[in-house]
């Protein structure tokens, strides 16, 4: 189980810098969208839709490294009162409930990007992007947070040791 657990680390991380490439490149997108239409007065007709997309896509990305380091908020209150048995109790309980959520929001997600896909679907924008690009982040991201969420609680069992 700890190469499981190495390597879904090592899956959770390589998705956070997926993300903050996202994240960079929107930045600079929306300098460029910015300075074309008020210097320039150009038109801009995909940036809008690529921000969006990519802010979204960096959010599901990044979901398994925030749960990975613990970043989620979280009310505690009743697992830091608990005593030692309880407490993984009550961990456990909370990760299955969330691997349980993952599970069904990836599965969900993937299909509809598969009748995105399937059936060719597009923005209704100008820049007529092909829908599933936007939509695989949804299955990808929540897929890997449910495979962090299987290693956050061998974690908690002691599997890792």
């Amino acid at each position: 189980m700890t190469a499981y657990i190495r390597w879904v680390s090592a899956l959770s991380r390589g998705a956070a810098i997926i993300s903050l490439l996202l994240l960079a490149a929107a930045i600079l997108v929306v300098t460029q969208m910015v300075v074309f239409r008020y210097f320039l007065k150009a038109s801009t007709y995909w940036q809008t839709d690529f921000v969006t997309f990519a802010l979204v896509a960096m959010t599901f990305l990044a979901s398994p490294y925030v749960l990975m380091e613990k970043g989620h908020v979280g009310v505690d209150i009743l697992q830091m009162a608990a005593k030692r048995p309880w407490r993984e109790i009550l961990q456990s309980l909370a990760g299955l409930i969330g691997l349980i959520f993952a599970a069904m929001l990836a599965w969900s997600g993937w299909h509809y990007f598969e009748e995105a896909w399937s059936y060719g679907w597009t923005t209704d924008t100008v820049w007529a992007l092909p829908l599933w690009i936007p939509l695989l982040p949804l299955p990808v991201g929540i897929g890997l947070m449910a495979l962090q969420y299987v290693a956050e609680l061998a974690k908690i069992w002691g599997a890792h040791e």
